[in-house]
Protein backbone atom coordinates (compact mmCIF):
# COMPACT_ATOMS: atom_id res chain seq x y z
CA UNK A 1 0.00 0.00 0.00
CA UNK A 2 1.38 3.43 -1.18
CA UNK A 3 1.80 6.33 1.69
CA UNK A 4 -1.39 8.07 -0.50
CA UNK A 5 -3.47 5.08 0.01
CA UNK A 6 -2.55 4.94 3.43
CA UNK A 7 -3.75 8.59 4.23
CA UNK A 8 -6.69 7.49 2.38
CA UNK A 9 -7.79 4.58 4.52
CA UNK A 10 -6.46 6.36 7.65
CA UNK A 11 -9.37 9.21 6.89
CA UNK A 12 -6.69 12.08 6.24
CA UNK A 13 -7.23 14.68 3.73
CA UNK A 14 -5.60 14.31 0.03
CA UNK A 15 -4.95 16.21 -2.66
CA UNK A 16 -5.82 14.04 -6.13
CA UNK A 17 -2.29 14.50 -7.14
CA UNK A 18 -1.05 11.05 -7.71
CA UNK A 19 -0.40 9.82 -11.06
CA UNK A 20 0.18 6.29 -10.22
CA UNK A 21 -3.11 6.11 -7.96
CA UNK A 22 -5.64 7.82 -10.58
CA UNK A 23 -4.16 5.11 -13.40
CA UNK A 24 -4.86 2.34 -11.06
CA UNK A 25 -8.38 3.87 -11.03
CA UNK A 26 -8.63 4.54 -14.60
CA UNK A 27 -8.30 0.23 -15.12
CA UNK A 28 -11.45 -0.20 -12.41
CA UNK A 29 -13.42 2.41 -14.66
CA UNK A 30 -12.30 0.64 -17.88
CA UNK A 31 -14.00 -2.71 -15.95
CA UNK A 32 -16.67 -0.57 -15.03
CA UNK A 33 -17.40 0.63 -18.89
CA UNK A 34 -17.58 -3.08 -19.92
CA UNK A 35 -19.74 -4.23 -16.78
CA UNK A 36 -22.16 -2.06 -17.63
CA UNK A 37 -22.24 -2.45 -21.51
CA UNK A 38 -22.95 -6.22 -21.31
CA UNK A 39 -26.48 -7.70 -22.56
CA UNK A 40 -28.95 -9.08 -20.74
CA UNK A 41 -28.30 -12.17 -21.96
CA UNK A 42 -24.57 -12.46 -20.86
CA UNK A 43 -25.27 -13.27 -17.60
CA UNK A 44 -21.93 -15.55 -17.30
CA UNK A 45 -19.90 -12.26 -18.39
CA UNK A 46 -21.74 -9.76 -16.26
CA UNK A 47 -20.66 -12.43 -13.32
CA UNK A 48 -16.75 -12.98 -14.20
CA UNK A 49 -16.85 -8.96 -14.58
CA UNK A 50 -19.01 -8.03 -11.46
CA UNK A 51 -16.10 -10.45 -9.88
CA UNK A 52 -13.35 -8.72 -11.31
CA UNK A 53 -14.55 -5.12 -10.76
CA UNK A 54 -15.77 -5.48 -6.89
CA UNK A 55 -13.75 -6.36 -4.09
CA UNK A 56 -16.02 -9.53 -3.21
CA UNK A 57 -19.70 -10.16 -4.23
CA UNK A 58 -20.84 -12.76 -2.71
CA UNK A 59 -23.40 -15.93 -3.68
CA UNK A 60 -26.76 -14.99 -4.74
CA UNK A 61 -25.95 -11.18 -5.19
CA UNK A 62 -28.26 -9.82 -7.91
CA UNK A 63 -26.90 -6.18 -8.90
CA UNK A 64 -29.29 -4.60 -12.06
CA UNK A 65 -27.61 -2.01 -14.60
CA UNK A 66 -26.18 0.50 -14.48
CA UNK A 67 -24.28 0.59 -11.61
CA UNK A 68 -21.93 3.56 -10.97
CA UNK A 69 -18.55 3.36 -8.75
CA UNK A 70 -15.49 5.09 -8.06
CA UNK A 71 -13.47 2.00 -7.65
CA UNK A 72 -15.54 -0.86 -7.02
CA UNK A 73 -12.97 -3.29 -5.35
CA UNK A 74 -13.47 -0.47 -2.16
CA UNK A 75 -17.06 -2.65 -2.53
CA UNK A 76 -17.32 -6.06 -0.23
CA UNK A 77 -20.98 -7.58 -0.70
CA UNK A 78 -22.33 -10.34 1.23
CA UNK A 79 -24.77 -12.70 -0.05
CA UNK A 80 -27.73 -12.84 -1.75
CA UNK A 81 -28.38 -9.31 -1.89
CA UNK A 82 -30.29 -7.62 -4.53
CA UNK A 83 -29.78 -3.11 -6.33
CA UNK A 84 -31.78 -1.94 -7.98
CA UNK A 85 -30.80 0.09 -11.26
CA UNK A 86 -28.89 3.47 -10.34
CA UNK A 87 -27.03 2.01 -7.16
CA UNK A 88 -24.01 4.87 -6.90
CA UNK A 89 -20.93 3.63 -4.81
CA UNK A 90 -18.56 6.56 -3.91
CA UNK A 91 -16.04 4.19 -2.55
CA UNK A 92 -12.49 5.94 -2.51
CA UNK A 93 -12.61 4.08 0.74
CA UNK A 94 -14.22 0.89 2.00
CA UNK A 95 -18.37 -0.06 1.75
CA UNK A 96 -19.26 -3.10 3.70
CA UNK A 97 -22.29 -4.83 3.02
CA UNK A 98 -23.88 -7.48 4.50
CA UNK A 99 -26.17 -10.45 3.53
CA UNK A 100 -29.55 -10.32 1.84
CA UNK A 101 -29.62 -6.20 1.52
CA UNK A 102 -32.12 -4.42 -1.02
CA UNK A 103 -31.64 -1.32 -2.45
CA UNK A 104 -34.06 0.86 -4.17
CA UNK A 105 -33.15 2.87 -7.95
CA UNK A 106 -30.76 5.14 -7.42
CA UNK A 107 -29.55 5.04 -4.14
CA UNK A 108 -26.51 6.70 -3.33
CA UNK A 109 -23.49 5.32 -0.82
CA UNK A 110 -21.14 8.02 -0.83
CA UNK A 111 -17.74 7.53 1.77
CA UNK A 112 -15.81 10.75 0.55
CA UNK A 113 -16.04 14.27 1.71
CA UNK A 114 -14.95 17.93 1.04
CA UNK A 115 -13.84 20.32 3.96
CA UNK A 116 -16.13 22.95 5.01
CA UNK A 117 -13.43 25.95 4.75
CA UNK A 118 -13.46 27.28 0.96
CA UNK A 119 -9.49 27.55 0.61
CA UNK A 120 -9.01 24.13 1.15
CA UNK A 121 -11.81 22.91 -1.30
CA UNK A 122 -9.98 24.87 -4.14
CA UNK A 123 -7.02 22.73 -3.85
CA UNK A 124 -9.45 19.65 -4.51
CA UNK A 125 -9.43 18.53 -0.73
CA UNK A 126 -11.12 15.34 -0.06
CA UNK A 127 -11.22 12.98 3.19
CA UNK A 128 -12.87 9.46 3.21
CA UNK A 129 -14.85 7.60 6.20
CA UNK A 130 -15.70 3.86 5.24
CA UNK A 131 -20.00 2.99 5.30
CA UNK A 132 -21.35 0.20 6.37
CA UNK A 133 -24.29 -1.63 5.78
CA UNK A 134 -25.75 -4.53 8.19
CA UNK A 135 -27.35 -7.23 7.17
CA UNK A 136 -31.20 -7.58 5.80
CA UNK A 137 -31.19 -4.17 5.31
CA UNK A 138 -33.59 -2.44 2.84
CA UNK A 139 -32.88 1.04 1.23
CA UNK A 140 -35.66 3.16 -0.71
CA UNK A 141 -35.13 4.67 -3.69
CA UNK A 142 -33.66 7.82 -3.76
CA UNK A 143 -32.07 7.51 -0.25
CA UNK A 144 -28.39 8.65 0.55
CA UNK A 145 -26.08 7.68 3.07
CA UNK A 146 -22.88 9.90 4.22
CA UNK A 147 -19.79 9.02 4.92
CA UNK A 148 -18.48 7.12 7.87
CA UNK A 149 -22.70 5.86 8.47
CA UNK A 150 -23.81 2.75 9.75
CA UNK A 151 -27.00 1.05 9.29
CA UNK A 152 -27.48 -1.81 11.79
CA UNK A 153 -28.76 -5.23 10.88
CA UNK A 154 -32.78 -5.53 9.65
CA UNK A 155 -33.47 -2.10 9.37
CA UNK A 156 -35.35 0.31 6.94
CA UNK A 157 -34.36 3.18 5.43
CA UNK A 158 -37.23 4.96 3.51
CA UNK A 159 -37.04 6.44 -0.24
CA UNK A 160 -35.08 9.68 0.00
CA UNK A 161 -33.84 9.96 2.80
CA UNK A 162 -30.60 11.58 3.91
CA UNK A 163 -28.59 9.46 6.16
CA UNK A 164 -25.97 11.36 7.82
CA UNK A 165 -25.77 9.42 11.65
CA UNK A 166 -25.63 5.57 12.41
CA UNK A 167 -29.22 3.91 12.08
CA UNK A 168 -29.55 1.29 14.73
CA UNK A 169 -30.91 -2.49 13.88
CA UNK A 170 -34.42 -3.21 13.74
CA UNK A 171 -35.64 -0.17 12.86
CA UNK A 172 -37.78 2.05 10.02
CA UNK A 173 -35.66 5.66 9.65
CA UNK A 174 -36.79 8.37 7.37
CA UNK A 175 -36.41 11.61 6.44
CA UNK A 176 -33.75 14.69 6.47
CA UNK A 177 -32.27 14.64 7.73
CA UNK A 178 -32.75 10.53 8.55
CA UNK A 179 -34.05 9.93 11.85
CA UNK A 180 -35.50 6.68 13.78
CA UNK A 181 -39.24 6.20 12.93
CA UNK A 182 -40.55 3.40 14.79
CA UNK A 183 -38.88 0.23 15.70
CA UNK A 184 -39.59 -2.84 14.41
CA UNK A 185 -42.25 -5.00 15.80
CA UNK A 186 -45.11 -7.09 16.29
CA UNK A 187 -47.73 -4.96 13.64
CA UNK A 188 -44.56 -5.93 11.52
CA UNK A 189 -45.42 -9.59 11.68
CA UNK A 190 -49.13 -9.27 10.70
CA UNK A 191 -49.16 -6.33 8.19
CA UNK A 192 -46.60 -6.38 5.06
CA UNK A 193 -48.05 -3.00 3.52
CA UNK A 194 -50.76 -0.35 5.48
CA UNK A 195 -54.08 -2.68 6.64
CA UNK A 196 -52.92 -5.81 3.82
CA UNK A 197 -52.05 -8.84 6.46
CA UNK A 198 -49.45 -11.36 5.60
CA UNK A 199 -50.60 -15.03 4.84
CA UNK A 200 -50.36 -17.30 8.35
CA UNK A 201 -48.68 -20.10 5.42
CA UNK A 202 -45.80 -16.96 4.85
CA UNK A 203 -45.87 -16.79 8.60
CA UNK A 204 -45.30 -20.73 8.81
CA UNK A 205 -42.29 -19.96 6.92
CA UNK A 206 -40.25 -18.15 9.14
CA UNK A 207 -41.10 -20.63 12.30
CA UNK A 208 -39.41 -23.11 10.41
CA UNK A 209 -35.72 -22.48 9.84
CA UNK A 210 -33.62 -24.68 7.08
CA UNK A 211 -37.12 -25.66 5.93
CA UNK A 212 -39.39 -24.52 3.43
CA UNK A 213 -43.35 -25.53 3.57
CA UNK A 214 -44.47 -26.46 -0.11
CA UNK A 215 -47.72 -27.91 0.59
CA UNK A 216 -50.03 -27.88 3.99
CA UNK A 217 -48.59 -30.49 6.17
CA UNK A 218 -45.72 -31.36 3.66
CA UNK A 219 -41.77 -29.96 4.70
CA UNK A 220 -38.84 -30.25 2.60
CA UNK A 221 -35.55 -29.92 4.48
CA UNK A 222 -32.71 -26.99 2.85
Amino acid sequence: MSDYEEKIKNGELIYFDDAAFMAKQAKQLDLLFDLNHTRPTEQEKKERLLRAFFGAVGDGTYIELPVHANWGCNTYWGRDCYANFNLTLVDDTEIHIGDNCMFAPNVVLATAGHPILPELRRKKAQYQAPVRIGSNVWIGANAVVMPGVTVGDNSVIGAGSIVTKDIPPDVVAVGNPCRVLRPIGERDKEFFFKDRRIEQREVEKWDAPGKVIAEPGEEINL
